[in-house]
């Protein structure tokens, strides 16, 4: 990179980025050992990678990950990357690494020219230096990236392949803008030569770095890093015991689903269930859990084997006393949770950590029968268990810190994301979202269509709109849950007959194959025009229609009906310390409910939208509609001061 180019490009990136490398080793060559791997938490080695483009050779060691990850932070490649790397490995690649943020290894790096020569670790920086001289000395070449165009493709051919990027961009991320200007740049760079098109780089990635996305992919990487450093329980230097063997009491669709999520990080782990019928029915879902891994190439037969021979199934407590953990997995059942406590109190050690899975019930009732307040906490899962990567860590006010510390290390050992949170109807995420199927409920009284409001709110960005949702949760279970918010907040609820009504008529979603949709074999959806007589009488029956006739609202209308009040819940979670920090609920909405990530997390997106408008227009609709809006004390604080959301509050007793 010449110095003119790497004034422009540093003058927008090296405050944020710039770790000049040590120059004996990098200047000509830059060298990439088998322990690195590209990724967001070492901005040096990131950096390094962007400047292996633009030196004159690349040494790597085996297996050695290299990519350009920068677009997962909401922002594109810089110093030269959107310019050289399609010079180096040709555009197709190039596009590919870049828009899917896809590392390679140094052994493909070496077929693609990206990496000149590959070296056993002891070796790398003799070979490197020794490369450096032949350059300098002429026994080797000293090429220039940047003026390279020997990988790239013709002209008309390059438009073509970047015109084909961009329309995939269009359709599958339609809401972002950073991957389309990462593409701008590496067509001009195409058309008008490296030089400009690392002008364009620099300029485009300065529009980037301030954009919502890049505020929002920037806040949910800090905001996964974070969730560990919990107050009053880091001081402490507590290390987590070591778990080795776990008990699953139930064996239903959310226990097989913990039990697969702990075998396949090599737990031992005891199934219980109350008969052998349903304990040989959750064995044989773990066993399909795993058998689709094997399908799709993510496990070997061999592998398959060993991780199953790890479950074992159980029909009594005689075999817990050797285990360091139990995770209650049943039905959301008080009599039948305090009387499964009951029995781990008698049969497990003192030292067992006692869990539940609950969702909803308040854990001091689940514990209200044992003598072991200090060892019971929850571990609440998201379905399906081994796949959704958030795991709530819900504790309560006699907790042991070191409980706490041992589950969320257990957590992290089985690849989720531990969030602590306290102990109140729904935790952190239920009751964040509680509203939003409800405010969906209203607008459908109010007339609006309800396949629109999916529609919107899935364009918008969530993964399913809140009628697909109910479907896939099942209307039984619905009901159950949304029982409990209305016996807890029955200040702020809607009720609807549409529910019941659904219920009524049988349809209980892709149970039974017809709910709001109707369903194929293979889960399927597609809209159930059958149901319109339903919504009619739902709609009768609400008589909240303005003058008699359907609401007539816009599309940001939709979204905003639905997602404040949604805001709004979640700044009654912060005022009453719920979560350690407004970020623990940005990276759970994210990772619990697939908020999306772009978006920063539901506090993340309230600030960026702002809390006075949002209050504005909860004020509106509560005059309008009633108290299901009414902006609480905390949001119009905040509001009103031009204080954001996600600050510190430091002033009130925190449920943690």
């Amino acid at each position: 990179m010449d110095c003119e180019m790497s004034t422009r490009v540093f003058r927008h990136l090296g405050p944020l980025f710039f770790f000049p490398p040590e120059r004996s080793i990098f200047h000509h060559v830059l060298v990439f050992p088998s322990t690195t791997k590209i990724e967001f938490g070492s901005l040096q080695v990131l950096i390094c990678f962007s400047c292996l483009k633009s030196c004159h050779a690349r040494i790597a060691t085996p297996k050695a990950q290299l990519g350009l990850p920068e677009l997962q932070l909401g922002i594109i490649p810089g110093f030269g990357g959107t310019q050289r790397l399609p010079r180096l490995v040709g555009l197709t690649k190039a596009i590919e690494m870049m828009l899917l943020s896809k590392p390679i290894a140094s052994e493909e790096g070496k077929q693609l020219g990206l990496v000149d020569e590959i070296v056993a670790p002891n070796d790398l920086l003799t070979a490197a230096r020794q490369w450096a001289l032949d350059i300098v000395s002429g026994k080797k070449p000293r090429l220039s990236s940047l003026q390279r165009t020997d990988k790239l493709e013709s002209l008309g051919e390059a438009r073509e392949i970047i015109k084909f990027a961009r329309a995939q961009v269009k359709r599958t991320a339609p809401n972002l803008t950073h991957p389309l200007l990462c593409l701008d740049a590496i067509e001009e760079g195409v058309v008008s030569g490296g030089y400009a098109g690392a002008l364009k780089e620099a300029e485009v990635f300065a529009a980037a770095v301030v954009s919502d996305n890049a505020k929002g992919l920037v806040n949910v990487f800090f905001a996964q890093r974070a969730t560990t450093k919990v107050p009053g329980i880091a001081e402490l230097g507590l290390k987590p015991r070591k778990i080795q063997k776990v008990a699953v009491v139930g064996g239903g669709l959310m226990g097989s689903g913990i039990v697969t999520a702990l075998i396949l990080s090599g737990y031992s782990v005891l199934l219980k269930e109350i008969n052998d019928k349903f304990l040989q029915t959750g064995l044989g879902r773990v066993k399909a859990n795993l058998q689709s891994r094997v399908k799709k190439g993510k496990m070997s037969q061999e592998k398959f084997e060993k991780t199953m021979s790890l479950v074992t199934g159980a029909l009594t407590y005689d075999d817990f006393k050797s285990v360091d953990l139990v995770i209650e997995a049943v039905i959301e059942n008080i009599e039948l949770k305090q009387s499964i406590f009951s029995d781990l109190e008698k049969n497990c050690r003192t030292d067992c950590i006692l869990s539940t899975n609950t969702s909803t019930i308040d854990l001091n009732l689940v514990g209200a029968k044992t003598r072991s307040q200090d060892r019971i906490i929850g571990a609440h899962f998201f379905s399906p268990a081994h796949i959704m990567p958030l795991l709530e860590i819900v504790r309560t006010d006699k907790t042991s810190p070191q409980v706490i510390v041992d589950l969320m290390a257990l957590g992290k050992a089985i690849k989720k994301t531990p969030v602590l949170v306290g102990n109140c109807t729904g935790f952190a995420v239920n009751r964040v979202f509680f509203p939003y199927t409800m405010a969906a409920l209203m607008l459908s009284d109010l007339g609006v269509d309800i396949y629109r409001i999916d529609n919107v709110i899935k364009s918008w960005g969530m993964p399913m709109g809140p009628f697909r949702l109910t479907d896939l949760v099942g209307f039984g279970v619905g009901v159950a849950v949304g029982a409990q918010f209305v016996n807890s907040f029955p200040d702020r609820v809607y009720i609807t007959h549409l529910i019941p009504n659904m219920l009524e008529a049988q349809r209980l979603g892709e149970q039974n194959g017809k709910g709001f949709y109707l369903y194929d074999e293979k889960r399927k959806a597609r809209p159930a025009p059958e149901i319109k007589d339903i919504v009619k009488q739902s709609q009768a029956d609400a008589g909240i229609m303005p003058n008699g006739k359907p609401l007539a609202v816009t599309d940001q209308d939709i979204v905003e009906m639905i997602m404040f009040p949604v805001v709004n819940e979640a700044c009654r979670v912060l005022a009453e310390k719920i979560v350690v920090q407004a970020s623990d609920l940005d990276i759970a909405s994210v990772l619990g409910m697939g908020f999306p990530p772009y978006r920063g997390g539901i506090v993340c997106w309230a600030d960026i939208v702002g809390p006075k408008y949002i209050a504005s227009r909860l004020n509106t609709w509560t005059k309008a509609y009633g108290d299901f809006f009414k902006p609480c004390a905390f949001l119009e604080e905040r509001a009103a001061s031009g204080v954001k959301l996600s600050a510190p509050i430091r002033d009130s007793k925190s449920r943690l």
